[in-house]
């Protein structure tokens, strides 16, 4: 039987850290033949198309648009085809049928059965893992952070089970001057005083780059994508990159910041504050926070008005409905509120305003694949 070729994807969402990441890998690993691919909603702000193209230009590729509904199965785009679907239904955090329907189904219909390897931006300042298919074609590997493997990788190296085979690789594969050291490490088993998180920990930081070595080979004879890889360079990837390296990849190149993410200054009752968007994605992503919304309603009136119109059937995006929110006393108050967290944090507020903000961009439809 033929195996079939791997392939290398990164999608796309219209966010800093998968342009970054997509900027990071073309300039450092040239040698992966990497497909770009964007799942389009059909509610996305212009400022997102403008990065897609910038990324080509840079990229010297073509970025795949993925669409849930084709144009000739569908007059309108793809949310608002669902939208029908579900009768006017509209997704929110507890019922997410846009992420399974605009963005991971026509991925996983785009992979097919195809072994892939699915580069993730998650950074290094990020304790989360993001959107993990559950696809066994599909391997997850994080080129931002130290540690590049998915949670499922990490506990299945770590494992009761596979603790002599990873002593034994430690010791094939280190040095001498390392060895006793990072074989004991490697040996010794987890228990309530010394977690699986502890142990990864501290072999990453006896070597990274051999921890990555040791996993490569315990993948061998296994149905991950990377079983089929006689080498793989990101093995030789140390790096940790957090949401300065991702701001600076992205002007340094050419490329730029999506101009959402430029924070902009506002004032009410003689004070002053700052707003941007934190995440790509649809303009109106429930995720939103109530200044985003704000934001939203001051920088791109139309786009507010259109998001406005869904809520005529009864749904809203929030449990504030957007005709609340868009009063003017409601906008005073989010800005003050807005304010007073920002002067509380003893951070500057437009590093605070991240933090407040911060862009979990897996978190959100759009950026499942980021």
């Amino acid at each position: 039987m033929t195996t079939k070729p791997t392939r290398h994807l990164l999608g796309i969402s219209g966010g800093k850290d998968s342009a970054a990441l997509a900027i990071y890998l073309r300039d450092k690993h040239p040698e992966l033949d990497i497909e770009y691919y964007f799942t389009d909603t059909g509610k996305e702000l212009e400022e997102t198309y403008t990065l897609i193209s910038n990324l080509e230009g840079y990229l010297g590729k073509k970025v795949t648009r993925l669409e849930a509904v084709s144009k000739d199965d569908s007059p309108e785009d793809s949310f608002d085809h669902f939208v029908k679907v579900y009768g006017g239904y509209l997704p929110s955090s507890s019922a997410r049928w846009c992420t399974k329907k605009l963005k991971l189904e026509p991925f996983e219909k785009f992979v097919g059965d195809d072994p892939v390897i699915s580069y993730v931006g998650i950074r290094g300042d990020e304790d989360r893992e993001g959107y993990i298919s559950r696809k066994p074609n599909i391997q997850s590997i994080f080129p931002f952070r130290r540690n590049i493997w998915s949670e499922d990788v990490v506990q299945k190296v770590l494992q009761a089970d596979s603790l002599v085979k990873l002593r034994d690789l430690y010791e094939e594969l280190s040095d001498v001057a390392q060895r006793a050291r990072v074989v004991e490490l490697a040996e010794t088993p987890l228990s309530r005083g010394f977690s699986q998180n502890q142990k990864l920990n501290a072999l990453l930081d006896a070597d990274t780059i051999l921890f990555n070595k040791v996993v490569f080979e315990m993948l061998r004879g296994t149905s991950y994508p990377l079983a089929q890889q006689e080498s793989f360079s990101l093995l030789q990837n140390d790096d940790n990159l957090v949401r300065d390296d991702i701001f600076r990849i992205l002007r340094s190149s050419g490329v730029g910041v999506p101009a959402y993410y430029e924070k902009i200054t506002f004032e009410v009752e003689g004070q002053q504050g700052e707003y941007a968007r934190s995440r790509s994605g649809c303009y109106f992503c429930f995720f939103q926070q109530k200044i985003e919304w704000v934001w939203l309603y001051e920088q791109h009136r139309d786009k507010f008005d259109l998001a406005l119109e869904y809520e005529k059937d009864g749904y809203t995006w929030m449990e504030e409905p957007l005709s609340e929110l868009a009063k003017p006393e409601r906008i005073r108050q989010i800005k003050l509120d807005t304010i007073a967290k920002q002067q509380r944090s003893k951070a500057p507020s437009s590093a605070f305003l991240l933090d407040i903000l911060d862009d979990e961009e897996e978190v959100g439809c759009a950026s499942c694949f980021i």
